[in-house]
């Protein structure tokens, strides 16, 4: 049922933050948000065991976006902060909607436009997206763009290799430094970046030293933190603080999530718990053990009380 449990003794007034990503790198979103939240408290579920989320298919992934937010939800969150962007660019507006009654006390937030805010902030006009296949497939940020500045040129281009490099830690390599610069091909003659997935960041020296000077490179992030400020302000039901903690929830091997997440969040995690899908939710699941090589599950009675074949 939605809406449960408070966890860890937290205060019934203090409003309790969700941060949802696909894995990992929602983690430098959320580093953001406690530097400016810091009497805040926070719930990181990353669902590694999925990732990643940038080839999955529109409708798996609005499955994934509602167990991810059932899941917060019945932790006791009442704002959740969807840090990935192939999730806010496809599946924010079903979360909201579904979620979110204007009546109701929660609420779901995404990156896209206060990334969006920022590019044209920064922009004389002709803004890049680099970004995962389904993020650019979603026309989400060309869209948001245009919003705001209607005159300004977009050009959008998939680089789905990033991501996993940066995972490898191998962002001062030349394989680096090399898939920038082809991915970077289809973007020329902008005058800003935007790093549309949360692992591209940590690319960041090589999308400098691939783009000419006078173009901006964007990281979100910092934008989704202080246009969160901006959005308390006037949603004052949110603003009771905290005690500044910080949990975290992952679908994958909790011991492989704070070995990479560390680097992601640039401090040490506190223990990592772990959930996984269970009759269409997520589940909180006691250990996580992987089996070696043949694995055979009890056979499944079907509904129907018939035999396959």
């Amino acid at each position: 049922m939605l809406g449960g449990r408070i966890p860890w003794g937290v205060r019934e007034e203090a409003v309790l933050i969700g941060v949802y990503d696909s894995g990992y790198g929602g983690l430098s979103v959320l580093r953001h948000l406690l530097a400016a939240f810091p009497d805040r408290d926070f719930l990181y579920l990353g669902d590694s065991g999925r990732a990643p989320y940038g080839g999955r298919d529109v409708h798996t992934l609005l499955d994934f976006g509602e167990q991810a937010v059932e899941r917060l939800f019945e932790e006791g969150c009442r704002l959740v902060i969807v840090a990935c962007n192939t999730m806010s660019c496809v599946a924010l507006r079903h979360l909201q909607r579904h979620y979110c009654p204007p009546e109701g006390d929660r609420r779901v937030l995404g990156v896209t436009i206060p990334a969006a805010e920022a590019a044209v902030a920064h922009s004389a006009g002709h803004i890049g997206v680099l970004a995962t296949r389904r993020t650019i497939a979603s026309g989400t940020y060309p869209t948001e763009i245009r919003k705001l500045a209607p005159g300004h040129r977009v050009t959008s281009a998939a680089a789905p290799l990033l991501a996993s490099i940066v995972e490898e830690g191998w962002e001062d390599t030349d394989v680096a430094r090399e898939a920038v610069r082809r991915y970077l091909a289809p973007l020329a003659g902008i005058d800003t970046l935007v790093l549309g997935c949360t692992h591209y960041p940590f690319l960041e020296d090589a999308f400098r030293a691939a783009l000419p000077t006078h173009v901006h490179v964007l990281d979100p992030a910092p934008h989704v933190a202080l246009r969160l400020a901006t959005w308390m302000e006037r949603h004052p039901g949110f603003v009771e603080p905290g005690s500044g903690r910080l949990r975290v929830l992952c679908t994958g091997d909790p011991d492989a999530f704070v070995a990479h997440g560390t680097r992601f969040l640039g401090r040490p995690l506190p223990p990592v718990e772990t959930i996984a899908e269970v009759g269409g939710r997520l589940a909180p699941r006691e250990g996580h053990v992987e089996p070696r090589g043949q694995v055979v599950r009890p056979k499944r009675d079907r509904a129907d009380g018939g035999t396959a074949g």
